[in-house]
């Protein structure tokens, strides 16, 4: 699935709940299903700066295809980490670094979660892609 159709399908999901009450049980729901990070890589350097939970995100790119794996110490961030690497997960860096991220104000996350909260969301998407662009210089 293309990044678009993967952001697509979350708008549709979202749009199904009836509150945001709802929709954080999601979020937690996703968290848990979340490819979680192998405890080698739970290290500072993989800690993503900016959240006020740690978050801590590991990528590898097989295939010219960028595979991610993270963990967070908090639910809800585990969630939207979830979010985010389903989206960005199996795909080729360019795709990565060109994608639009509309579909987090569509959704209406940004506007529900706290000022801290929402700075790593950012934060989280800027490391996203951030690895995106190292893997793709390695892409000949």
């Amino acid at each position: 699935m293309t990044i678009e159709a993967i952001q697509n399908e979350i708008i549709d999901e979202f749009s199904m709940f009836e509150d945001w009450e709802e929709r954080y049980q999601y979020m937690i729901d996703l968290g848990k299903d979340l490819p979680l990070i192998n405890d080698q890589y739970k290290t500072d350097s993989n800690i993503i700066k900016g959240c006020q939970s740690k978050v801590w995100v590991h990528a590898e790119m097989n295939d010219e295809k960028i595979e991610f794996t993270a963990d967070s110490d908090a639910i809800i961030t585990k969630g939207i980490i979830a979010i985010l690497i389903r989206v960005f997960n199996d795909q080729h860096p360019k795709d990565i670094i060109e994608a639009n991220t509309d579909f987090i104000d569509k959704i209406g996350l940004k506007e529900h979660l706290s000022p801290t909260r929402a700075n790593g969301l950012v934060s989280m998407v800027k490391q996203l892609k951030l690895y995106a662009i190292a893997y793709q210089t390695q892409i000949k």
